[in-house]
């Protein structure tokens, strides 16, 4: 199992899915309890959920479960959000708050760094790749965060989560224009809420790669679950529910394909 595949587009956008791989390799496996083993914590159907909705994209997508290490954290450990609940680089607890490993299984400093070499680099390799390759075309890249979560996680977040989070590490990641599209038409999706830079402003991956003064914008999308799938085992993608809320993803991919930005100089 190869820990990343690419699929190499030639417009200016690049969608990454760092959380929708369900691969564990057996030796992790067997560490796992029984609430572990249930990989509830999965950007389930992601792929699905976006696939073919704008033409010539790059997508870059981890296939290893984040429970073996989570490749949007930064590997060097640090939180993302100071002061709240989250989980780590290699998860030691579920989106509840529930332990995945089973007593004196939990990943040691030693294992947390070989998963680093073995999977957490290579994505981020991939990604870095995608970034270099799509600016040299365009002089500058966006890259489009792919995530989804359950609507309801007490431990993370209180209530029920809107259908669009949209992140951009309040205005840090990606230049206004880009924050603008997705935001209003985020807005002005019937039936649906959103918001931006709530409980999840961008991730790891939003938050390193965007650079918009050097041509290299991100932006993070989390999706409530509850707008495309069952949101419990076994986690059945929902076709009749999901068409309806992909025509807004597909209208931002596009609107942001068709955003003539500044070119940058070639490289990043």
């Amino acid at each position: 199992m190869q820990p990343v595949t690419v699929q190499n587009g030639q417009s200016p956008l690049i969608l990454a899915m760092p959380h929708g791989g369900t691969y564990v390799p057996a030796d992790i496996f067997v560490k796992l309890n029984d609430n572990g083993k249930i990989l509830a914590d999965t950007d389930w159907h992601i792929d699905r959920v976006y696939q073919d909705l704008a033409p010539d994209v790059t997508i870059v997508k981890a296939s290893f479960h984040r429970y073996v290490i989570d490749a949007n954290r930064d590997p060097k450990g640090m939180s993302l959000y100071p002061g709240q609940n989250t989980t780590n680089l290699c998860p030691l607890t579920d989106f509840d708050g529930k332990d995945i490993w089973q007593p004196n299984q939990q990943p040691t400093l030693d294992e947390i760094n070989r998963r680093a070499d073995k999977f957490h680099a290579p994505y981020h390799q991939a990604l870095s790749e995608q970034i270099e390759r799509v600016k040299a075309i365009h002089g500058y890249a966006i890259l489009f965060d792919c995530h989804s979560i359950r609507s309801k996680i007490p431990f993370l977040f209180a209530g029920e989560l809107p259908t669009f989070n949209i992140g951009t590490n309040d205005g840090q990641t990606c230049t206004s224009i880009i924050e603008t599209v997705t935001v209003d038409i985020c807005q002005a999706a019937e039936n649906y809420t959103s918001v931006l830079n709530g409980r999840f402003k961008g991730g790891w991956t939003t938050r390193h790669y965007g650079q918009p003064d050097d041509g290299v914008h991100a932006i993070q999308m989390e999706i409530s679950q509850a707008a495309y799938m069952q949101e419990y085992p076994e986690w059945d993608y929902l076709p009749d529910v999901a068409t309806k809320v992909r025509p807004h993803l597909a209208k931002i991919l596009k609107s942001l394909i068709e955003l003539n930005l500044p070119m940058h100089s070639k490289g990043h």
